[in-house]
């Protein structure tokens, strides 16, 4: 009986010298020579999320048509690069089509970063070629996915000249089916201080709010309709006076959604 008792101990069938033997990190590494292992493993992480991809978004390529001058307006984005780090351009033109020229031409190049589940830390330059006079600045900004599924976009700017300035634009989908989308938007622009050459007041400077109806023929295609309106405030909307200018506008939008 005591002869079987010892047989069956685990610290006695134990050889002696298991104790001094490393335990490798992984099972496979004692099997696969240490390279192709190395491989195997890189190869691993790039199929799940390790990998480079891109994408680009016409979010807004819609033409404007109400109490103010008729326009054609563009809003895209578009990132490359991996889950970790990302390259965003992000650009905006707004062109007048009875004066013949651009209102608002403005693109931005951003690092971003993940810094929580739903948001990304975003910083980089951004340059307005219009309106005059062009201008280049600093970004900071968070962009994602906040609670209840509102898509949220928000920056500071520090532009050559000093001037402090930021924006916040939010959008939320509401599917009234799995291809009828109802999408109300937002965005507000604020001031540090009186910007006299670029018509801007200090405080809350404009305020947008729009709301959109699209049909999904494809969810990389959906032409929309709907309307948009415009608002200068504050001492902005004193420049745009001074210039007579409208300081509201209403239109009314039509365009087509786009991404790939």
């Amino acid at each position: 009986m005591i002869a079987t008792i010892i047989l069956l101990s685990p610290l006695a069938a134990a050889p002696a010298f298991a104790q001094e033997t490393p335990v490798p990190g992984s099972q496979a590494e004692a099997y696969w020579d240490k390279n192709e292992f190395k491989a195997s493993q890189d190869a691993l992480k790039k199929e799940h999320g390790g990998g480079t991809n891109y994408m680009i978004l016409a979010d807004r390529f819609e033409y404007q048509s109400g109490e103010g001058s008729p326009a054609l307006l563009l809003e895209g984005q578009g990132w490359w690069g991996t889950d970790e780090n990302r390259l965003w351009i992000k650009s905006e033109i707004d062109y007048d089509l009875d004066a013949g020229s651009f209102e608002e031409t403005e693109l931005q190049a951003l690092w971003s970063r993940p810094v929580a589940r739903y948001f990304d830390l975003q910083a980089g330059v951004r340059h307005d070629f219009e309106p005059g006079p062009s201008r280049t600045y600093a970004v900071a900004g968070i962009q994602g996915l906040a609670p209840y599924w509102f898509e949220v976009d928000g920056a500071v700017f520090l532009s050559e000249e000093g001037d402090l300035s930021a924006r916040f634009e939010a959008e939320y989908e509401f599917l009234l089916t799995q291809r009828l989308v109802l999408q109300p938007r937002t965005e507000l622009n604020f001031a540090a201080e009186d910007v006299p050459e670029l018509e801007t007041g200090a405080g809350l400077s404009t305020a947008e709010l729009g709301l959109r109806l699209r049909y999904e023929f494809d969810r990389q295609f959906a032409p929309y309709v709907g309307v948009n309106w415009q608002a200068s405030t504050g001492e902005t909307a004193g420049f745009v006076r001074a210039r007579g200018g409208d300081t509201e506008t209403l239109s009314f939008v039509t365009g087509i959604r786009l991404w790939f």
